[in-house]
């Protein structure tokens, strides 16, 4: 668990040993399986005490939110699949931090009602009751959550948690509630865009001046040099038991390289301070804003080396109330003690009072692992050598759980645009 708060521009030199076990793996993950599944969401019914909002009701509060498209369904039906939720459990990083939060922020969900956006199994509507909460409303679109209505009832809190089965523009709570906790991060962040939810929560239940957890979060960037992928991807292809097969080559760039990469990075393989692509109040960010974000950015290699690509991360902080924004609609660029996008974050406004969990290369690493944006030829830069341009993530027309990536690079006198998609 990460909860050393004294840096937080993404960045902790002094703990760059961490994450080597995993140096070298590369994988998509099984977290999001969208791509591979175009089955239809079941409708329901009522399980045992679950409550199942019906798929009539849901036509008819269609407009307090996006249409669920078969998108939607295909991606709500990847969650019922037991392994994703064991793959985040098992995650000790995220799921002990969740924890730790919530017991550190007690005293605001003793007592009080909860909403928990996408609860999955139900493991922290379950924190939150031992934490006292009053009542906690679980929420999930996917069929997990009649397993996760069972677990409930195993531990005997069916009168403290309510599993709602349906998306969070489709049930109805009957009252406003004090906490919203979620754990919406996707790859890259803003991947799977189920930050949208949260939002959706918070417009329709949270009190003024309640509390979600987390409280914001950071996206970062940085380039990277990373030979020893390179080579096992590319380079291998050059001789191969003696044959020169460098006619694949082409081939096996953009079957490495075409998409984005999850894997996880260390420290030694980022090149610069990392910059910050976006900055997330979850109190004040408005669904209009996670259509497109862009950010224009300017690094110098701190050596000369090759670069490969871009690393992308972020960090994600659990404040309490008297750091957290306390209008939900006010503009998030009107809060001031948060940086503005696309500059380097030095320090937090009150650091001894944020628990963050992060995903940096040289934190311990977590199943988010770090997102890689791989050239298809790396670029020689020499030390103090400027790497400039721009990037701009925006959801899918297609699916708006995909993240369309348009990425522009410089240097050293060449230019290169790179475009991508996360699906």
């Amino acid at each position: 668990m990460n909860s050393s708060p004294a840096y937080s521009n993404g960045y902790h030199p002094q703990q760059q040993q961490h994450g080597m076990s995993q140096r070298d793996k590369v994988r998509r993950g099984t977290r999001a399986r969208s791509r591979e599944l175009r089955e239809s969401f079941g409708s329901g019914g009522n399980f045992g005490g679950l409550r199942v909002s019906e798929h009539n009701k849901q036509q008819q509060q269609q407009q307090q939110g996006a249409p669920c498209t078969d998108f939607d369904m295909a991606y709500f039906h990847s969650y019922a699949h037991v392994g994703i939720h064991e793959e985040m459990i098992k995650d000790r990083v995220r799921t002990e931090t969740y924890r730790t939060a919530i017991m550190q922020h007690q005293s605001s969900i003793a007592g009080k009602v909860v909403v928990d956006v996408g609860c999955g199994t139900g493991i922290l509507s379950i924190f939150c009751a031992q934490a006292g909460a009053k009542r906690v409303y679980a929420v999930d679109a996917s069929d997990i959550a009649v397993q996760a209505n069972e677990v409930v009832k195993a531990n005997n809190l069916s009168e403290t948690i309510i599993v709602l089965h349906g998306r969070v523009e489709d049930v109805e709570i009957d009252e406003e509630v004090d906490v919203i906790i979620s754990e919406w991060m996707g790859y890259m962040l803003l991947y799977e865009s189920m930050l949208g939810s949260v939002i959706t929560a918070r417009d329709r239940w949270l009190k003024p001046g309640g509390l979600i957890l987390p409280s914001s979060a950071t996206l970062y960037m940085a380039p990277i040099t990373h030979s020893d992928r390179y080579s096992e991807s590319i380079d291998f292809w050059r001789n191969v038991y003696g044959i020169d097969m460098s006619a694949m080559l082409p081939l096996a760039k953009q079957c490495a390289f075409e998409e984005p990469c999850v894997e996880t990075i260390v420290g030694e393989n980022v090149l610069t301070w990392p910059h910050v692509v976006k900055q997330v109040d979850c109190h004040t960010i408005t669904l209009h804003e996670l259509e497109s974000v862009t950010t224009n950015y300017k690094f110098k290699s701190m050596m000369r080396a090759p670069l490969h690509g871009f690393a992308f991360w972020f960090d994600v902080e659990f404040s309490g109330p008297a750091l957290a924004g306390t209008n939900n609609h006010a503009p998030s660029s009107l809060i001031s003690n948060h940086p503005v996008e696309g500059q380097q974050r030095k320090k937090r406004a009150n650091p001894n009072e944020a628990l963050v969990l992060s995903t940096a290369p040289e934190d311990p690493p977590t199943h988010w692992q770090q997102t890689v944006l791989y050239f298809y030829d790396p670029i020689e830069v020499e030390q103090d050598q400027l790497i400039e341009g721009s990037v701009t993530l925006s959801q899918s027309k297609e699916n708006r759980r995909f993240m369309n990536i348009h990425l522009e690079y410089a240097s050293g006198g060449r230019s290169f645009v790179k475009e991508s998609v996360m699906r």
